[in-house]
């Protein structure tokens, strides 16, 4: 019997651990996969192109939210604007976990690529503020986009780093399309 009891123990044991071993791979791989990328807001330029590329992924590839977090300072906005049903102008404005929560799923199950045009940059001291045209399609491979708009990106450089402060965006609409200054 004390056999058996020893065998059965020694059994839960090794699958216990491989089953650990598993987990343990798997939480590596997922790390591996979402590493934090520390080089890219090193300059103005890095921490903009991954912005965009952070959002960005083919239908079923889940986003690098460490990544997107690690853009912004904190108490970072992201702000949307646009008309209500009724013609009004509204604001809504959310924190980087606010828009994971409110647009992650919808970016996995959609596909969502997000391509900058165009930029127009000002600078002072250790501040910019970007003027970024995009166009947004579902997939890498579209060749029409099914929205356009800009970006204003407010961003500090710390003197180590550039933080994003705020992204603040509209979306083009046949009443406000997208200024040719603001176009290539």
């Amino acid at each position: 019997m004390k056999l058996s009891f020893y065998g059965l123990l020694f059994s839960i044991i090794s699958m216990s651990l491989n089953a650990q071993n598993k987990a343990d791979s798997e939480i590596k791989k997922e790390v591996v996969a979402f590493k934090i990328d520390s080089t890219s807001v090193l300059t103005l330029d890095g921490t903009i192109k991954s912005l965009y590329n952070v959002i960005s992924g083919e239908k079923g590839v889940e986003r690098n939210w460490k990544q997107f977090k690690f853009l912004f300072y904190p108490e970072a906005k992201l702000i949307a604007t646009g008309k209500t049903i009724e013609g009004n102008f509204m604001v809504r404005f959310m924190k980087p976990e606010d828009y994971i929560r409110n647009s992650g799923k919808w970016l996995v199950e959609n596909g969502f690529f997000e391509k900058e045009i165009h930029r127009k940059v000002d600078t002072f001291s250790n501040i910019a503020q970007v003027f970024s045209s995009y166009e947004s399609f579902y997939s890498k491979a579209d060749i029409k986009p099914f929205m356009r708009g800009i970006n204003s990106i407010q961003l500090l450089n710390d003197g180590k780093r550039w933080w994003i402060i705020n992204v603040y965006w509209a979306q083009e609409n046949k009443q406000n399309p997208i200024p040719n200054e603001y176009l290539d």
